[in-house]
């Protein structure tokens, strides 16, 4: 069997992608510190 997909509600997206402009660190750092693909963070 393969992997289960992993499902990330809209809050969960938001304070993301706030982490992301709201401190200026790099997608790649924060997407590694939450533990997600840095390509899904930074679409």
């Amino acid at each position: 069997m393969g992997k289960t997909r992993r499902e990330f509600t809209p809050e969960y997206k938001n304070e993301a992608v706030k982490l992301v402009i709201d401190t200026g660190r790099a997608v790649a750092t924060v997407a590694r510190d939450l533990g997600i693909n840095e390509a899904s963070l930074g679409r």
